[in-house]
């Protein structure tokens, strides 16, 4: 609306209409990786944002019909990396239920844990890197200081801070220890003050909701026609979870609730992702509170083959729908592999959504979606 009153004050003076193309990235602080956008703008405002991805293509999905499917298990958290425990999930999950594995209730509790302890570190960082696209430097300290205690955790037990592979099929590499229990009880009591401090310092900051509400506005239906989920289409006001709509391991057994707001807005999607935090910590407290005694790997033949078939399966990430497709034609290795990362369909709609916006606006946009780029150029 803005654009059409410049336009049309332009005309009426009988000044020239001229545009511009604008590059931002793919070096680019704001796109998080190398990512480019083609911007043609008209003086400050956008007239089409063309997202050019391709930078970093890894060829994950060749690689998956290149190895057998225990090989292709490391693979899986280097798609997402801030997300990885989420991605390894879905696809020991796919495999488990084509080869009818059974897997411990332990293990389940287990994965479930590490998978929101890993949801709650990948959203410090978005909430860091986000509010640092904004102009404002503290919460980025405060942000990772909380994260580091988390990469601790998990290093505890899988041996890595990013990139881990915990996960096997029919379970886990390796039972957790009480201090693993204990350090995990002492987070959650330690982080909910802390999204309480996020609060005060942050969310309620006239500053932030000027710069938030009511800009970079996305719809239920526009979420639909490019497939976008997670913290994007909840945002809209949709209650789309692959956790409540398509439940797997012990998440009906959890108390949880799925944040939904109406409006649309970058705030919005700001507010979606703190409320998830605090529902995360939720899950985690419930699960090791039921934790069960007993093995945490199941029988495992030795080369997994799974039957001729096609296969699917879908985990709630934390940029939402991750899901794989398998062919399998009966040998070691998939025939084929398909990945459905969430990063690709959220950055799909930025172009319609950014039109008409200025450009720092438009930053906001595209902060407010949580991009990882090698999600994108898997």
């Amino acid at each position: 609306m803005l654009l059409e009153k410049v336009q049309t004050a332009d005309a009426a003076a009988g000044a020239p209409h001229e545009t511009f193309v604008l590059n931002l990235g793919p070096q680019h602080p704001a796109t998080h990786g190398v990512l480019r956008v083609k911007l043609t703008m008209d003086g400050e405002f956008i007239l089409r944002a063309e997202p050019v991805p391709g930078y970093i293509h890894r060829m994950h999905e060749k690689m998956g019909e290149n190895r057998n499917w225990s090989q292709f298990l490391p693979n899986t958290s280097r798609i997402d990396y801030l997300s990885a425990m989420t991605y390894t999930h879905a696809f020991v999950l796919l495999v488990e239920r084509a080869a009818g594995l059974e897997v411990p209730p332990r293990a389940e509790y287990l994965r479930v844990i590490t998978s929101e302890l890993n949801r709650i570190s990948s959203h410090l960082v978005w909430f860091g890197a986000f509010l640092l696209d904004l102009g404002g430097f503290t919460p980025l300290l405060y942000a990772f200081d909380d994260r580091e205690k988390i990469l601790d955790l998990l290093e505890s037990v899988t041996g890595s801070r990013l990139t881990y592979c915990y996960y096997r099929f029919g379970g886990l590499c390796n039972d957790v220890d009480e201090a693993f229990l204990s350090g995990t009880r002492d987070f959650v009591a330690y982080m909910r003050p802390r999204l309480d401090m996020y609060r005060q310092l942050v969310t309620d900051n006239i500053i932030l909701r000027k710069r938030l509400e009511g800009i970079g506005k996305v719809d239920g239906e526009m979420c639909r026609r490019y497939g976008a989920t997670g913290p994007v289409i909840r945002g809209a006001g949709v209650p789309n979870d692959v956790r409540r709509v398509e439940p797997y391991s012990i998440y009906p057994e959890l108390d949880f609730r799925v944040p939904v707001y109406p409006e649309g807005d970058c705030m919005a999607r700001y507010l979606v992702r703190m409320d998830e935090m605090e529902q995360s910590l939720r899950m985690v407290e419930q699960a090791i509170a039921k934790l069960p005694e007993g093995p945490v790997l199941g029988k495992v033949p030795r080369m997994i083959k799974l039957p001729a078939g096609d296969y699917y399966c879908a985990v709630e990430a934390a940029r939402g729908r991750f899901a794989i497709r398998a062919v399998s034609d009966g040998k070691e290795i998939p025939y084929r592999l398909k990945l459905r990362t969430p990063s690709f369909c959220n950055l799909s709609l930025f172009e319609e959504a950014s039109r008409g916006m200025m450009l720092p606006d438009a930053l906001a946009l595209m902060g407010s979606l949580d991009l990882v780029i090698p999600d994108i150029d898997r």
